[in-house]
């Protein structure tokens, strides 16, 4: 059993989730379960992970803020795709997700950015 589990199982509204098959996926080298039909980014929250990338320029975390597809906070590379957004691709089993990393910025440091 996964400690980090934070699925809502069951809601007092909608009720008990139907069961579903557990499947396995890779994020930045470790193996995570999911549930099938899950988006990426729902089953990594539900595995404790929160930073799902590095800001390109500064290298400050950035994790989950719309969560419906609007912005692009959630980018992440999906079996070699870079720039896929885990709130809107489903997990499917063994499929491997990096997360971003910083890029080398041109911006030098006091220089004019006008």
């Amino acid at each position: 059993m996964n400690p980090h589990n934070a699925r809502i199982e069951h809601h007092p509204v909608l009720g008990t989730l139907p069961p579903r098959k557990t499947i396995r996926f890779r994020f930045d080298e470790m193996i995570y379960e999911a549930k099938e039909g899950e988006t990426v980014a729902a089953a990594l929250l539900a595995n404790g992970v929160r930073t799902l990338r590095l800001q390109e320029e500064k290298g400050t975390p950035r994790g989950f803020y719309c969560n419906i597809g609007h912005c692009f906070e959630c980018r992440v590379t999906v079996n070699g795709k870079q720039g896929t957004r885990a709130c809107l691709t489903l997990v499917e089993d063994m499929m491997e997700v990096i997360s971003g990393k910083p890029f080398s910025s041109p911006l030098k440091k006091g220089g004019n950015h006008a």
